[in-house]
């Protein structure tokens, strides 16, 4: 948010690749002409978060966010957009995204008869939400954000990660996707980049973030065949980015919208036998 202004002075676009929708919303949040971002919106992983829940039946949930500026814009979309799909909360709790035990809150939410919990935050810190809960002896199941979707989350949580389900690019479930899925092709070949060639995946092992910066890369340096680098121009060019098939969506851009994915760019996926499979 601190570099936001900065680029709106200078006039020069900016593609971010954070996960909350503040660096894109205009009114208290000041302009955002100049800046773009490639992960889905806030707003967008909670609709398709919900809309998973009411398929399944799940209406009663607790809600345990963190206190930093990412968990809180989370919070806030929870909180808007739940009278759309039938949810009602038992509870509301916080934490620290450097606290290291949450079994407090938890006891909370446990004794308030949730059906499901959901999680939203980023980091090691959404790992020991999960340990708390199995030490818990918590049996209901446990919704993480989109921005977990990483095996470094099963690796930290361990077993207590099993079943645990959370919205993802499609780039965490290419061998499930249809041969007539238009992202496909394009996920396939940057796996195929990343692990055999470059071999980045030793070190860095693919996550739902491994596909932002090349979307956001590629829009940027599409944009600059067709307008060069002149700052307004370019920003114009990037506005009318259409049907750009990424890792991460297909994207359409607009001036009112800076990031241009739907709820169809997401799938929801689940920790199964140690990895990471489309949700049942």
């Amino acid at each position: 948010m601190s570099v936001k202004k900065i680029v709106e002075e200078a006039g020069v676009p900016t593609f971010m690749t954070v996960g909350g929708d503040p660096v894109i919303m205009g009114g208290n949040f000041g302009a955002f002409t100049y800046v773009f971002k490639s992960p889905q919106r806030s707003s967008t992983a909670v609709r398709k978060l919900y809309g998973y829940l009411k398929a399944k039946g799940l209406s009663k949930v607790a809600l345990f966010t963190a206190s930093d500026s990412f968990g809180k814009d989370g919070l806030g979309w929870l909180e808007k957009l739940a009278p759309e799909f039938g949810i009602s909360f038992t509870a509301k709790e916080s934490f620290g995204p450097a606290d290291t035990d949450m079994t407090a809150q938890l006891t909370t939410i446990k004794n308030s008869a949730p059906q499901a919990i959901v999680t939203w935050t980023i980091g090691p810190v959404g790992s020991i939400v999960a340990k708390n809960k199995m030490q818990l002896g918590i049996g209901i199941p446990l919704f993480q954000c989109h921005g977990l979707p990483d095996p470094k989350y099963i690796e930290l949580a361990g077993k207590a990660s099993e079943g645990d389900r959370m919205p993802a690019t499609k780039l965490m479930g290419a061998d499930s996707l249809p041969n007539s899925d238009p992202q496909k092709k394009v996920i396939v070949e940057f796996i195929h980049l990343y692990r055999d060639v470059y071999k980045h995946d030793k070190e860095f092992p693919i996550n739902t973030h491994s596909g932002y910066a090349w979307d956001a890369i590629t829009i940027v340096a599409n944009a600059m065949k067709k307008a060069g680098t002149d700052g307004k121009a370019l920003r114009a060019a990037i506005e009318e980015t259409k049907g750009y098939v990424g890792l991460s969506g297909v994207y359409n851009l607009t001036a009112e919208d800076h990031n241009g994915l739907d709820v169809d760019s997401l799938i929801m996926v689940q920790v199964k036998d140690g990895k990471f499979v489309p949700a049942e």
